[in-house]
């Protein structure tokens, strides 16, 4: 079978604007990124995690390298991925900066605990992961970051917090899974005629 090739030229480079457009349409989970041990500590909320390898436990993130963030990852070398519940919008949008806290006052108002690294991990997130910085590729405005796993803390909570088209949006496992099914599977067809018992009567 042949295939038709065809040379699209494109009259202009695509402005960050139609780039942002376009990731608009691409959900993504929403994580808060933590770094720094003790009272020197900072996070950020990212939707850019994303597994890289599972032997050896790897992932990789996403960071803006002009954030509070960068300076206390590339020192100490570690730094959380903590998964967000779909309740835990407020902890999403205080680690994005929308009330303008930071640094430590960021994680005012919620429960955390450490593991191997030291960094802080949040209690009650879908997941919390403690990560060793394995290697960095700084491109741009961004560095991505590949995470080596030391600890995984695991939730039995289901709902999530995505991002998509610009606003936070939940998704829960079993809310969702029966709304799927009722518009996706073919509602049951009433028995025909030929499809009722034939009852056999003795003479």
């Amino acid at each position: 079978m042949n295939s038709a090739v065809r040379t699209i030229n494109i009259d202009r480079e695509p402005s960050s604007g139609d780039f942002r457009s376009a990731m608009r349409h691409l959900a993504g989970g929403v994580s808060v990124i933590t770094v720094g041990r003790g009272k020197e500590v900072a996070g950020m909320t990212v939707t850019s995690v994303s597994s890289l390898s599972v032997d050896p436990p790897t992932l990789i993130v996403s960071i803006n390298r002009e954030s509070s963030s960068w300076p206390l990852l590339k020192r100490y070398g570690f730094f959380g991925v903590n998964i967000l519940t779909a309740d835990q919008l407020d902890i999403a949008e205080r680690f994005a900066g929308k009330d303008g806290l930071k640094g430590a006052d960021r994680f005012a108002g919620a429960g955390w605990i450490t593991r191997a690294s030291g960094v802080p991990l949040l209690v009650g997130a879908l997941a919390a992961i403690d990560c060793e910085v394995d290697d960095i590729v700084e491109r741009h405005s961004h560095a991505i970051v590949i995470g080596r796993v030391l600890d995984v803390q695991v939730s039995s909570r289901t709902a999530a917090l995505a991002y998509w088209q610009g606003q936070y949006v939940a998704i829960d496992q079993n809310k969702d899974a029966i709304r799927l099914a009722e518009v996706s599977l073919p509602a049951p067809r009433a028995p025909r005629e030929i499809d009722k018992p034939i009852s056999k009567h003795r003479p």
